[in-house]
């Protein structure tokens, strides 16, 4: 079954249709500087208009961008807490799948 909203993807070929928080998190904790160092989701679309990423930073940390052409949106932070990291990726997607 393919995801109803969005997926989330990592290097390694981790792929969760529809992440949760939870799994959000556990993806991210899984990320390392060696042979997994990104998680992207964005809508299963050939052509999604939106995406969000996180990446593992060399001096420590995790940078995240959101971008939406749609809605002109782009936004680069970097961010220490894995916690913070799923807590605000959930509601920016919760506010794409509307």
């Amino acid at each position: 079954m393919a995801a109803e909203y969005y997926c989330a993807d990592s290097e390694n070929g981790d792929h969760v249709d529809d992440p949760s928080e939870d799994a959000l998190f556990m993806l991210i904790s899984d990320l390392n500087g060696t042979d997994n160092t990104f998680v992207v989701v964005q809508p299963d679309d050939d052509d999604p208009a939106w995406f969000a990423s996180v990446a593992v930073l060399d001096e420590g940390g995790y940078e995240i961008v959101r971008r939406d052409t749609t809605r002109r949106e782009h936004d680069v932070t970097i961010e220490t807490g894995i916690n913070r990291i799923a807590g605000d990726l959930t509601k920016w997607l919760a506010a794409r799948a509307t």
